[in-house]
């Protein structure tokens, strides 16, 4: 089959037939975005190779799925391993999700925005929706902005590209400005580039939270959590994330800890849960995680903060477990707060949450009588 027709696949898949967005997905070769690609497969990353298996490039390529295109340092453009170790740095993000962050932005047809390169795809898609006039491309790797410039000027799109870090400062001004990758806080100098009226969406590192919000004549922006959710790689500045700091989690796997107990509930895989992971990184930034189990129902979990603090929690399925924590805070007392008010209360405050960003960035989160400051 010719690619259009898994393109339109795909696009009926994503877009309501009434949707701007079903004929940019229809009509853009995203194949073309991601020759090679990574895929995980036992705790490794395999090169996947689409010119060699073009059937089964077609498939990936066309499928609402996101496709991982570096690791670490590596790229599957430049590979020459076969396998690659470390953390997703780049991907080709699922087209559905690039659709539902630029519905977010409410773009009108005339709309200058700015929006985070990746492969190039996700710029595709706003070129064939507003033209390469409105539109500008950024990474902080160069090769990343080199490659998907070339291939955005093969299929016709000629948008401004940058290669900048885009925490800091961006290349122009803009009325939206789209993020697919998360951030800790809303940078500063996003609130500089965005017009008066313009609109930003992002999401918050460590989170599953979409962010949308106006700015405001004064500088700062108001908006809310968007009832969607999204997660996306953090920004990094450099051509890798840092070292992980703090106790590493074979370190504190059979410490017996400062305090043991029998928790409150199950264990639970915390990334997995989004509302209580979102809550747990707004009231103690910075968490890693790590879940295991076994044939036998056997669940564990840890949790390990750069401050040195950890938990490990261990039990069998529905059973409550014993908990471990060392270091200077209990993070595991944090998450069962968290979700003792979950069961509470049926809800966390979250969705529809206020969203107020000051002009120097502090971003404060509130429902109710409940708020979080995020600098």
């Amino acid at each position: 089959m010719e690619w259009t027709t898994y393109a339109a696949r795909l696009a009926e898949e994503v877009a309501h037939p009434l949707s701007r967005w079903r004929e940019a997905l229809a009509t853009t070769p995203r194949h073309l975005f991601v020759p090679r690609w990574w895929k995980a497969d036992e705790g490794r990353w395999w090169l996947q190779d689409g010119p060699q298996d073009p059937e089964a490039w077609m498939a990936a390529a066309y499928s609402n799925r996101t496709l991982v295109t570096r690791v670490g340092e590596v790229h599957a453009d430049q590979a020459k391993e076969e396998q690659a170790d470390g953390l997703p740095t780049s991907s080709s993000t699922l087209p559905s999700l690039v659709v539902q962050m630029y519905r977010h932005a409410m773009m009108a047809d005339d709309s200058d925005i700015l929006v985070t390169a990746g492969t190039g795809y996700g710029t595709a898609l706003a070129c064939a929706r507003l033209g390469s006039e409105h539109v500008t491309s950024v990474d902080v790797d160069p090769y990343l902005v080199a490659a998907a410039a070339d291939r955005l000027h093969d299929i016709g799109h000629h948008p401004q590209t940058a290669v900048c870090d885009i925490t800091g400062p961006l290349p122009g001004t803009f009325d939206r400005i789209i993020a697919t990758v998360s951030t800790r806080g809303v940078p500063a100098p996003w609130l500089r580039a965005l017009r008066p009226g313009g609109r930003l969406v992002t999401t918050l590192a460590g989170t599953w939270l979409i962010v949308t919000a106006d700015k405001q004549e004064d500088g700062s922006a108001i908006g809310r959590v968007e009832a969607d959710r999204a997660s996306f790689m953090t920004t990094r500045q450099g051509a890798d994330y840092p070292p992980n700091t703090g106790p590493a989690f074979k370190e504190v796997s059979h410490l017996e800890g400062e305090a043991v107990s029998i928790g409150r509930f199950p264990v639970l895989n915390v990334p997995e849960s989004y509302d209580v992971w979102s809550m747990l990184e707004l009231t103690v930034p910075g968490i890693q995680h790590y879940f295991s189990h076994d044939a036998d129902r056997g669940r564990k979990a840890w949790m390990i903060h750069p401050d040195g603090s950890w938990a490990r929690a261990e039990g069998v399925w529905k059973e409550f477990p014993t908990v471990h924590q060392g270091g200077p805070r209990r993070l595991y007392d944090d998450l069962e707060r968290i979700r003792l008010r979950l069961n509470m209360e049926g809800a966390l405050p979250l969705t529809h949450a206020r969203v107020e960003i000051s002009p120097e960035g502090v971003c404060t989160i509130s429902r109710g009588a409940w708020r979080a400051e995020i600098e």
